[in-house]
């Protein structure tokens, strides 16, 4: 590998980009995402699905080998360690997380914390493992949370619940300090982040005093999200502690301005593309400029942020493989960008969820519909895989 600066990565490489997958894996993919593009497919498909759960319909197999092979790890820890070996040798980190969703009682609380943990002391024994992941909701009650976020009084049984969400998330944190395994919180809907935003910089100003191993979420289809990283940002340096964030576009959109217009509030959700956009990547700048008090990640399947960040971090003569900055894509996808950029000595790390193929589904069904709806998203996946498989036909 070259590791020269002028040396910029390629994302139209698509021999780079799939030299692992086969030809038979490829056109796999093809099909896949063809389904994919088609939002008429995509909601269909997931009603079926839903009546197939419901009536006990053998559907686990066939779900099995197709969407839940090309986006999941696998059921497991365990499970995950062949996609970590596979990932690591083309130099791309991992980052587990285990995607339970959705549950409502303390016994499915409690066992998600612990797997949590579980994921914290496999990144301290495996390099290729940087940081552990969760949702606070895999912790407590969605509707208790937004009740919180709503500054509604609490009944005495629900504030113990709370008590309850808390020591279960300072118990993960507790150990990623132990172990110095960063953890990324990710972001869920506005309604509810509030409290998570609360809890999450009181558990920083407790653990991220020599590194930031408390990590937020910010989704920057939000117009708020740029106000709220300045300020969380100048309230760690006023406290004394580092800074740790994740910055994605967002996967609530639709959800939120539906909810918005429901309830007669202003949408929190940006009144363009445009707009997310412009944020999205003048947060990018505002972060490489604050890369000696902020610990990032830049999540992103977009190209242009991507070459931004790219640039730079080479124009301000940082180290690709700075500890304190990370690009980020989902597991299955856009693998021009992951494998170019880990090609070029960039830390780059993939999202890989796993569990069991039923608790997955509310995970995979939001990656079918995000793609059916993210305009360009399924295209351009397509439009990748097509030409790397023209590309060996001439080869061949």
């Amino acid at each position: 590998m070259q590791s020269e600066k002028t040396n910029t990565p390629d994302f139209d490489n698509t021999e780079i980009a799939f030299r692992d997958q086969s030809n038979v894996g490829l056109r796999r993919a093809y099909q896949l995402f063809r389904v994919m593009n088609s939002k008429t497919l995509v909601t269909l498909g997931k009603h079926l699905v839903n009546i197939a759960f419901a009536l006990h319909f053998p559907v686990k197999g066939i779900l099995r080998n197709t969407i839940y092979r090309h986006f999941v790890g696998g059921e497991s820890i365990e499970d995950c360690s062949q996609t970590i070996r596979h990932l690591a040798i083309r130099n791309v980190q991992s980052i587990l997380d285990y995607a339970l969703e959705g549950e409502e009682s303390d016994a499915v609380f409690d066992a998600t914390c612990a797997e949590v943990i579980r994921t914290v002391e496999f990144a301290h024994h495996n390099n290729s493992v940087p940081f552990s992941a969760f949702k606070i909701t895999g912790l407590g009650r969605f509707d208790l949370l937004a009740k919180i976020s709503e500054q509604m009084p609490l009944t005495e049984a629900e504030t113990a619940e709370f008590r309850r969400i808390e020591a279960r998330a300072e118990a993960i944190f507790r150990r990623g300090y132990e172990l110095d395994v960063p953890v990324l919180i990710d972001a869920e809907e506005s309604w509810i982040q509030p409290v998570l935003d609360e809890m999450v910089l009181r558990l920083m100003a407790t653990y991220n005093r020599e590194r930031a191993i408390v990590q937020n979420t910010y989704q920057m289809y939000r117009h708020d999200s740029i106000a709220r990283i300045r300020e969380h940002h100048r309230m760690a340096l006023e406290g004394g502690f580092h800074f740790g964030l994740k910055i994605v576009r967002g996967a609530y959109m639709e959800k939120e301005r539906a909810r918005a217009a429901e309830r007669g509030y202003p949408s929190p959700i940006q009144p363009d593309k445009a707009s997310t956009d412009r944020d999205f990547d003048g947060i990018i700048r505002y972060l490489v400029e604050h890369a000696d008090t902020i610990d990032f990640m830049v999540a992103t399947h977009n190209e242009t942020s991507t070459q931004l960040l790219a640039d730079l971090i080479d124009a301000s003569n940082l180290p690709r493989n700075h500890r304190g900055i990370f690009f980020s894509q989902l597991y299955g996808m856009s693998n021009h960008l992951t494998y170019n950029l880990s090609e070029r000595g960039y830390n780059v790390a993939k999202y890989v969820p796993y569990g069991e193929v039923k608790t997955m589904m509310p995970y995979l069904f939001r990656r079918a519909e995000e793609n059916s709806s993210v305009k360009g998203q399924t295209s351009r996946e397509l439009k990748m895989i097509r030409k790397e498989i023209r590309r060996r036909k001439r080869i061949d």
